[in-house]
């Protein structure tokens, strides 16, 4: 990191202005205090144009190699990589931002395979450096509600983790997220298995065994689009995984089963969605918040005719808690919000489902 007071914003450059750049990175880069976006990468001229009239003081690169050469010779270079384009290119840009000497932010998944993950991990220590994986759903309003109920016991002994992340796209909408090439690491279970997986690690720890089932529904579609899996952790607790673009009638976001209670939530955490209709973190003064009407419940023995329990205020979300995270970890050594190696035991997990949908076993890690 190149000579900062404590008072001067960390100058970020960004690769990739697509959906993971525009949408969720730049606005949160630039909502967190002691960042400052300073430059984007992308060779499309209409987001080019893009980030430029959302942020008139951005320089725009037209390739990465052009963003590293400037870091290198720039006499401010700059203090974060944050890498928000196309899967297969996070491997070799984080590398190549580590062995230039510079902290790197890398959006989900950080890599592959497990191993490209902890390669990367352990290229990080070598150099002292930050790397950290954008796992925003961590902020989700639910999520936050859900561990605060955990942590004070209102469900007692958790037997069962329901989580869902289903979509109704009957059509394909193409591009690399659904490409069947392997190479471009598309699909539902890397995309939004990402997320359901690395939320069930971080209430229930490590896996011990993990069974899936995963099919292409939609004609034409060329990579998996409706996948269930089944992790029994090493606590026992059993997490039942869902993620679908073909789900004609959504479930719960969770349903979660304890020894006291159980918590049934429905509907997304708002923070997507305002961000998509330029809504701005800082800005917005009810940021993270949802209707009475969507808490979920938290009860047991009802039945959902009859109401299911108490309503239960859900939290605010807070994607803007991850960079100021990562903000503070540069500045002052504080915790790596997300590290390189929970990503890596995500992709255990995700490698372990493939392999189980493929071969109709129970992976065993």
């Amino acid at each position: 990191m190149t000579g900062r007071t404590t008072r001067t914003p960390l100058r970020v450059g960004l690769v990739g202005y697509g959906l993971a750049g525009s949408v969720f990175h730049a606005p949160l880069i630039t909502a967190t205090e002691g960042l400052a976006l300073d430059t984007v990468v992308t060779s499309n001229p209409e987001r080019r144009e893009q980030a430029r009239a959302e942020f008139p003081d951005v320089r725009i690169a037209a390739s990465p190699d052009e963003l590293f050469d400037r870091a290198a010779t720039d006499k401010d270079g700059l203090d974060l990589i944050v890498i928000a384009s196309p899967n297969r290119t996070h491997v070799p840009l984080a590398t190549t931002a580590l062995k230039a000497g510079l902290p790197v932010v890398v959006d989900k998944p950080i890599a592959g395979t497990a191993a490209e993950a902890r390669d990367l991990a352990a290229l990080a220590e070598e150099h002292s450096l930050l790397l950290s994986v954008f796992q925003n759903r961590r902020w989700d309003n639910d999520f936050l509600t859900l561990r605060k109920l955990i942590a004070e016991g209102e469900l007692g002994d958790v037997w069962r983790f329901e989580s869902r992340f289903e979509r109704w796209r009957p059509q394909p909408k193409g591009g690399w997220r659904e490409s069947g090439d392997p190479a471009e690491i598309g699909g539902l279970l890397y995309d939004l298995g990402s997320h359901v997986v690395d939320q069930a690690l971080t209430l229930f720890g490590p896996a011990a065994s993990v069974y899936a089932e995963s099919d292409i529904r939609r004609p034409g579609a060329e990579t998996d689009d409706d996948t269930f899996f089944a992790i029994t952790h090493t606590n026992g607790v059993r997490s039942h995984l869902y993620v679908s673009a073909t789900t004609a009638q959504l479930g719960p976001r969770f349903r979660v089963l304890g020894s006291k209670a159980g918590y049934v939530k429905y509907g997304l955490d708002p923070q997507e969605a305002d961000l998509r209709d330029g809504r701005r973190p800082g800005t917005e003064k009810e940021w993270g918040q949802e209707p009475e009407s969507l808490y979920g419940r938290i009860g047991s023995g009802e039945s959902p005719l009859t109401g299911a329990g108490r309503p239960e205020p859900t939290l605010p979300g807070d994607y803007p808690a991850y960079y100021a995270a990562v903000a503070a970890a540069l500045r002052d050594g504080a915790p790596n919000p997300v590290t390189a190696l929970e990503a890596a035991a995500t992709l255990d997990v995700l490698e372990a489902a493939r392999r189980s949908a493929r071969d109709g076993v129970t992976v065993t890690l």
